[in-house]
């Protein structure tokens, strides 16, 4: 804490003079804007992984099908926002108290001239870097479920999601609820967030259904070929850059040394953790296939990634590669299992999210002696059905309701004509004939 104060008093004197030196803020109000700068910068990066979503989604599916892949993703980031203000916040932190969900209301802030500096932080601060996490879930299901699902039956699934059924089972952990007090640890959301959107995107899969053509009659699988790889890789990328905010703003607060050392090490931890999940997919995959698939690797960094969420301060260096290599492994094998079982999953998110988001959660018990196996697998199966379950009554009430697949001429066609009615690509998708 010294520290921060002692930069900040020699920079205002160098820059404005001993007067402005001589206003420098208490200890309490340097904590609490060096915790409320926390939440903003890193949930700033985690709001860029929106972006990564995008343009991996983008880049996977056909090119038919990109324009609808970008109007997904905006509406569910803007559906994130505002039902998380409406109702999803309060329902996951206000009074919960060992229980199972919180309270009803629109969240709203306090006046800013009204919070007291006592080394907390803004509400406003808080509320955004939770929000992001929100709109993080619903992206996962995204582009697993693409090419073959309607648009508005998509966004009336995620709204249920994002309002309702993450904010509840967030309430049992985070929000102070039963599996709080029963020691249930996830540092990150390798189960609250990652294993939720992966619950939900399998339930949509099944659903569904293949994309037409998948799948042959005799169990062989079609390679549905990416629409471009380097957007591909700059999801990627981006992702993997807005983890550092995703994993090092959890740690909550940057008001002290103490935390500004373990976000420190938070943010190597899971760089690595990615490098961990690269190297190990690309071996595994390269081992079974022959080939250097680049879609399996890059994968492979966002289970490693996925892998570390649960507990990326307590490991070494070497833990969190390791760490982070099982995940790119279940991945790399996650991938082709899917096919075997013929649940297409268009991007690879039900290992990557799902698979490995249970692997991370069992992992902080290697390197949490204060963590319980067996809390770990109750909160993993608890969390789990009730994600699960709750999204396939909402995918099969829509389904009743108003159908969620496009017909089979449409999806021929593609959703960017048949829905949206832009095409990203236009000189390489045909129009509909007559």
């Amino acid at each position: 804490m010294k520290i921060f104060l002692v930069s900040g008093v020699a920079v205002a004197a160098v820059l404005f003079g001993p007067a402005a030196a001589l206003a420098a803020p208490s200890p309490e109000d340097a904590a609490f804007i060096f915790n409320t700068l926390s939440f903003l910068a890193n949930g700033a990066l985690v709001f860029a992984m929106a972006i990564g979503f995008c343009m991996l989604e983008a880049g996977m599916v056909r090119s038919k099908s990109t324009s609808a892949i970008c109007v997904k993703n905006i509406g569910l980031f803007s559906i994130a926002g505002v039902t998380y203000a409406i109702v999803g916040y309060n329902l996951m932190y206000n009074g919960v108290d060992g229980g199972f969900i919180g309270s009803l209301g629109l969240f709203d802030t306090p006046d800013p001239a009204s919070e007291a500096s006592d080394g907390g932080y803004a509400a406003a601060s808080d509320w955004f870097f939770q929000v992001v996490f929100v709109a993080t879930t619903a992206s996962i299901v995204s582009g697993s479920v693409a090419e073959r699902v309607r648009v508005i039956p998509f966004v009336l699934v995620i709204a249920v999601l994002v309002a309702v059924i993450y904010p509840i089972q967030g309430a049992w952990s985070w929000g102070g609820g039963w599996l709080s007090e029963l020691g249930f640890s996830d540092f990150a959301g390798s189960t609250i967030v990652h294993s939720v959107g992966g619950w939900c995107a399998l339930a949509g899969i099944i659903l569904l259904g293949a994309r037409r053509g998948k799948f042959a009659a005799d169990g062989k699988v079609n390679p549905m070929q990416a629409s471009a790889i380097p957007l591909v890789a700059l999801g990627t990328f981006v992702l993997w850059i807005g983890w550092l905010g995703f994993n090092g703003g959890s740690q909550l607060a940057l008001g002290s040394v103490e935390d500004a050392s373990a976000m420190s090490r938070i943010y190597a931890n899971t760089y690595l953790a990615g490098c961990g999940g690269a190297l190990a997919a690309a071996a595994t995959y390269f081992a079974v296939f022959r080939k250097l698939d680049i879609t399996l690797i890059l994968n492979g960094v966002l289970g490693g990634l996925v892998s570390i969420t649960a507990e990326p301060l307590a490991p070494s260096f070497v833990q969190s590669i390791l760490i982070g290599a099982i995940g790119g492994v279940i991945v790399a094998l996650g991938v082709p299992f899917l096919d075997r079982i013929k649940l297409d999953d268009v991007v690879g998110a039900v290992p990557v999210h799902l698979f490995a988001g249970v692997w991370g959660t069992i992992a902080v018990c290697l390197t949490n002696p204060e963590a319980s196996l067996v809390s770990q697998l109750i909160g993993i199966v608890a969390i789990g059905a009730f994600a699960f379950l709750a999204s396939l009554l909402v995918w099969y009430g829509v389904k009743l309701v108003m159908g969620i697949r496009l017909d089979e001429e449409d999806e021929m066609h593609g959703s960017d004509l048949t829905e949206v009615g832009v095409a990203s690509y236009p000189e390489f998708v045909a129009g509909r004939s007559g």
